[in-house]
């Protein structure tokens, strides 16, 4: 084998090798990711549903009050109104 081709060979066998290595890193890398990505999707996940809850309680709120108004009832935030 003549010196370029061993040259090649050597050159061939080390970007094999690089390529190897950012695999392996990307690999570690996107099972690093997953693993803390789940809890933080669990977390905002559950940040949403209660903002959502609360989104819904105050707009049933709101609903409850329009609707009392509507009739004629007293409501809560009615300052004639007085709780016990």
């Amino acid at each position: 084998m003549s010196t370029r081709e061993e040259a090649r060979e050597a050159m061939t066998q080390q970007r094999q090798q690089e390529e190897n290595l950012q695999q392996s890193m990307l690999q570690r890398t996107e099972a690093e990711l997953a693993d803390s990505g789940d809890s933080e999707i669990q977390q905002t996940a559950r940040e949403r549903m209660t903002e959502q809850r609360q989104q819904e309680e105050h707009l049933q709120q709101s609903m409850l009050s329009r609707s009392a108004a509507e009739v004629g009832l007293p409501t809560q935030t009615d300052p004639s109104v007085q709780t016990q």
